[in-house]
């Protein structure tokens, strides 16, 4: 009976999803198979092999980024760790700070940073920098370009999600039982080896969630590549957005992209899920 009485507190969340989780999906489903016309139809997909390019350049994006947010976080996830819970707190602080602002405002503020006339390109003016890269190779620029590039759209993702990496790897490393690296270094392991064989694949939770956190927004985002890329590196999110606000009006086979992403996301995080549990097991035996 008590549980009956405490599931009754679930309807509200129930109809939220179904509304605004399930309904959607549904919709995009229905979409990706239908024509203009009405009708079932598989011309939608046949149609997004114009698209490869985009394709392939988000992923290969949205992996740059998730890379570098692995070699940066987890280091900085590890420090943080071994500290003090003083230090912990400011460290948690100031990696989240930055995500109390608006995410557009973080954005432009990289703008502003790496456009031509930018303060980057200022500093380098200042420095000589830019007069010594044109003496050693015989150049004649006046600013490094920097924005609209591929580089400035992974930076805008590195800048943005790097949290999302350092927190779930953060808070499985702090979590560790400290009597197993103990036991490590009684068995005569080094540094080196207890960080291999015991911290890393006891962390890897964390990391594969990181990674996961990290490569779904980068290989579906639209605002950072539009606004550092300069619109001219198109993205999945830019593609979709277009089909549906963009000149090229087309919700069909918007939704055939949105579907097509999502399950390639899916099978990703599936992927990374078996593999962590492959990883655990190897270090329970």
């Amino acid at each position: 009976m008590k549980n009956n009485r405490l599931s009754r507190f679930a309807i509200p969340y129930v109809i939220w999803m179904a509304l605004f989780v399930v309904a959607p999906i549904i919709m995009v489903v229905i979409y990706a198979f239908s024509a203009s016309v009405g009708g079932f139809t598989l011309d939608n997909f046949a149609k997004m092999g114009t698209y490869t390019v985009v394709f392939t350049r988000s992923f290969k994006l949205a992996l740059i980024a998730t890379a570098i947010c692995v070699l940066i976080g987890y280091p900085v996830s590890y420090k943080m760790s071994k500290e003090g819970p003083r230090f912990q707190r400011l460290a948690m602080v100031l990696i989240m700070l930055p995500m109390w602002m608006n995410f557009l405002l973080r954005t432009y503020s990289w703008m502003a940073i790496l456009e031509n006339n930018g303060l980057l390109n200022q500093l380098f003016r200042k420095i000589g920098l830019i007069a010594l890269y044109n003496n050693l190779f015989g150049t004649d620029i006046s600013f490094f370009r920097m924005i609209n590039t591929q580089g400035a759209v992974v930076l805008g993702m590195v800048y943005n999600y790097l949290p999302f990496m350092i927190l779930p790897i953060y808070s499985v490393i702090v979590k560790l039982d400290h009597s197993l690296i103990e036991a490590a270094r009684d068995l005569g392991a080094n540094s080196v080896q207890v960080f291999r064989r015991v911290i890393l694949p006891l962390s890897l939770p964390g990391v594969l969630s990181g990674i996961t956190m990290v490569f779904v927004p980068s290989v579906s985002t639209f605002a950072i590549s539009k606004m550092l890329g300069g619109g001219t590196e198109m993205l999945l999110g830019d593609l979709i957005e277009q089909q549906y606000m963009g000149g090229a009006y087309n919700p069909y086979l918007g939704a055939a992209i949105s579907l097509v992403m999502m399950v390639i996301v899916v099978i990703c995080m599936v992927v990374m899920n078996r593999f962590g549990e492959g990883e655990e097991q190897a270090v329970m035996m």
